[in-house]
């Protein structure tokens, strides 16, 4: 009895481990969840270029008085006083 216990136990581990791999959560799904991360880093590398751009256009605005200026005129549509501001139709 003793002598049959561990060739049992290897008959079951051989045959539960291909189970295991191909079963939906197994290969596949290591497959599915390194691509993800993969896809991951690539978003994060992006916005970590986002946010460098960010940083940058920010220190000009702070540093320059007419860097503030362009952003209030193309960002927010701002004009002088003195400005006169006049609008085609678009046809």
């Amino acid at each position: 009895m003793h002598r049959w216990a561990p060739i049992g136990l290897l008959l079951v581990s051989g045959a539960s481990v291909p189970l295991l791999l191909w079963s939906p959560s197994g290969l596949s799904r290591l497959t599915s969840l390194r691509e993800q991360r993969q896809g991951i880093e690539r978003e994060i590398q992006r916005l970590g270029r986002d946010i460098e751009r960010l940083r940058v256009q920010a220190d000009a605005i702070k540093a320059s008085p007419s860097s503030v200026e362009r952003v209030a005129r193309d960002e927010l549509g701002l004009v002088r006083q003195t400005e006169l501001v006049i609008q085609f139709d678009s046809e």
